[in-house]
Formats: C-alpha cells, structure tokens, sequence
C-alpha cells in the first residue's frame, strides 16, 4: 500500500509517519518546504504550495489512499490575518487535493482527513456523537465547518470519505499538553475559568493507531476520535499538577484575564465538549490509553 500524507512533519503527521512505515506502508508526502523533500522509494516528498493553487502531480501516482492533516495552527493568537490563514490552509489545501484527484488519472481510493470537535456547539451537559448536525456559533465552529465541506466534495468523485474530528491531543512532544504543563511546573497551575467546561481528549499513540484503522479497514464517515472518558478542565489540569508532583492550590484563572492575554482565543481554552468515542469502538477500536493519568505520565515520562 501507498499512502499519500499531508502535514507529515507535524506533530501528529511524524508520529502516523512513523507508523505506518513500520507496517511497511510506503509514504509520498507533501511539503511546502523544498528542503525537506527526500527521495526514497519507501518515503517520498513532493513540493506543493496550496495558497498558489500548486502540487507536483507526481505525489499521487500509485496511491491507495490519502491521508489530510495540514492545516495552520489554532494555538496562536487570532488577528485578522492569522483567522484568514487558519481557514485557508484548510479549505485551500483541500481543494488543491480535490482538483488533483479530480483532473488526473489516479488509483486512490480512500480520503481520511482531519477535523476536530470544536464543530460541536459549546455546553456544559450535552454529550456529542457523529450523528449531532448542530454547529458551535464560534470562529472554530465555522473553521471546521468549512473544513469539512471542503472535504465532503472529494465523495462525489467515487472515493470513501472518513473525517476524524479530533479532541485535545496529548503528546510529550508539542501542542496542548506541554503548554498546559509550563505553568503547572512551577506550581502556578490553576483550572480555566470555570473549570467546569468537559475537554475530550486522546494520547497520540491512540489517535495514529485509530488512523491505522481506519486506513487498513477503508473505513468512511464522521469518526471522533477522543477517549471514551472526557474530564473537566479541573481534573485535566489536576491530574497534570499530579503527575509532575506540585502542589494545585491557585484560584481559577477568571475568564477576563484569559480574555486579555489570548483575545478571541481564548475560546478554545473555555469551550465545552463532551464527545463520545462509542462509533470508533463498534468498528473495533481497542485504546492503549483509556486512563488519563497513565496518558499524562506517557506523554511527560513521568
């Protein structure tokens, strides 16, 4: 089998990478960088630049399947430029996929592509499964909206479509765990506002295995991928004090303060989103990590 990636030297694309080659899958991936193409028979790199509408052609020959998780961050602040960026490196980059796909004769078969829960709308009892059609009224709502509908167009060319819509990954090598774990190292960790808003989330050698499944499987459809055990933000930033062995007394962190130090950004931190993990496990699915402490020791080696 050949897979096509996007955002391979991502966090998560490194470690799907890594993966999938030792299951002797071979990788054609795609860089916006020239300088991080290498030509192997087993892992290939090819040049794109969605902004400009450009892909080398050459990236989806003999490809079964392609496998989408480029996409600019979310964890920086949100001026009008950058929201701009996060919504076209998504859309963009997905219609540049889908032109390929449409304009060039090729054997893929299967599109698995990233998304994420911030889709569903913010609550405090509500509980997600892939059948809620409701849209959080947020910019992130929105993105992933956008997002998604960009890869809905890929199915009307006769291909199998899975959108994996991605809690808060947890992975000692980047993204939200290791921020959330600066301030509580230095005994300054303290819940979000609230504190009470549920956070969804997956260790990353979960979410590349649930991947692998539903690559080898040619499994289609909304998936979350999430652990079956949401906690609130309390617990999350309770159990990370606890794991690192400091003390969690401080006050909540008030809403306003979030709001002056992150803008609109702060958002992401104080939504809410129980999501359920109940579809991932009917086709299967068995978590190497259904403990958040044991996630959180993982990921910090602790």
């Amino acid at each position: 089998m050949r897979v096509l990636i996007t955002g391979a030297t991502g966090l998560v694309g490194n470690e799907l990478v890594s993966l999938l080659r030792k299951n002797e899958i071979h990788i054609n991936y795609l860089t916006t960088s020239k300088s991080k193409i290498q030509n192997k028979h087993e892992y290939q790199g090819y040049y794109w630049n969605p902004v400009e509408g450009v892909i080398d052609e050459k990236c989806i020959t003999d490809v079964d399947a392609v496998i989408h998780l480029a996409g600019a961050s979310v964890a920086k602040r949100w001026t009008k430029a950058y929201k701009q960026e996060i919504v076209e490196s998504r859309v963009l980059s997905t219609n540049v996929l889908f032109n390929i796909l449409k304009n060039t004769q090729n054997t893929v078969n299967h599109f698995i592509a990233a998304s994420a829960i911030g889709i569903y709308p913010d609550s405090l009892d509500r509980v997600y499964s892939e059948k809620d059609i409701d849209v959080d009224d947020s910019f992130l709502g929105h993105v992933v909206e956008k997002w998604e509908q960009a890869t809905d167009k890929i199915a009307t060319l006769n291909i199998k479509v899975a959108k994996m819509r991605t809690g808060i990954v947890l992975s000692g090598k980047g993204g939200a765990l290791i921020e959330m774990a600066k301030p509580v190292k230095y005994g300054l960790g303290a819940a979000l506002g609230s504190g009470e808003q549920m956070q969804s989330w997956i260790h990353i050698h979960d979410l590349v295995n649930m991947y692998t499944l539903v690559l080898q499987q040619e499994l289609d459809g909304v998936y979350n991928a999430v652990s079956p055990h949401p906690v609130t933000n309390n617990e999350l930033m309770k159990t990370i004090a606890k794991v690192l062995g400091v003390p969690y007394f401080l006050p909540n962190i008030p809403k306003f303060i979030l709001q002056l130090m992150l803008g609109e950004m702060h958002t992401i931190l104080l939504s809410s989103q129980n999501v359920s993990a109940k579809k991932i496990i009917s086709e299967g699915y068995q978590f190497e990590y259904l403990s958040l402490e044991k996630a959180v020791r993982q990921a910090l080696k602790k």
